[in-house]
């Protein structure tokens, strides 16, 4: 079942993070992991910042996150993650498939240029990689993400760049 996520979910979102997130160690640049990778105060933050996540469940167990955040003209995948035991399951195609009806904007995703599988799992749901100058400008434009975390990651987008 897929909702919206609500203020009892948030321990389970964190958990669900900080599960997917270790395939990044060892992965991404080491100066850019942290454990845990997303601590329930950065979480809460995001959501502050208007990130509208979206949970789906097996029952009463979150197995996968992710958010959407209006930026303007474009629409933001924000924090997408599926539980290691689950992934595969359909979970993260399910919640991308959705989040994709709640906007006509063009959307933007953000992640690691080492996260392969992620970039993958984009692409197969009809996202395109940007040139490098074009990712520079969008991490820029929509996101407040540090130099170093501009330069070790990729852009993707569904349509027009924004």
């Amino acid at each position: 079942m897929i909702r919206p996520c609500d203020e009892g979910d948030i321990p389970q979102m964190v958990e669900v993070i900080n599960d997917a997130a270790r395939k990044y160690r060892g992965a991404i640049a080491a100066d850019r992991w942290k454990e845990p990778y997303m601590p329930e105060a950065e979480l809460r933050e995001e959501i502050a910042a208007g990130v509208k996540f979206w949970v789906w469940l097996d029952g009463v167990r979150v197995v996968s996150v992710m958010g959407l955040q209006d930026r303007g003209d474009v629409a933001l995948i924000r924090h997408a993650y599926t539980r290691t035991a689950a992934q595969g399951s359909g979970a993260g195609s399910a919640l991308m498939a959705h989040l994709q009806t709640l906007t006509r904007k063009p959307m933007l995703v953000g992640t690691w240029k080492a996260a392969t599988w992620a970039i993958r799992f984009y692409e197969k749901r009809g996202f395109r990689l940007t040139g490098h100058q074009e990712k520079e400008r969008l991490l820029r434009r929509y996101w407040s993400i540090p130099e170093r975390q501009i330069e070790e990651s990729v852009v993707l987008t569904n349509s027009g760049s924004g």
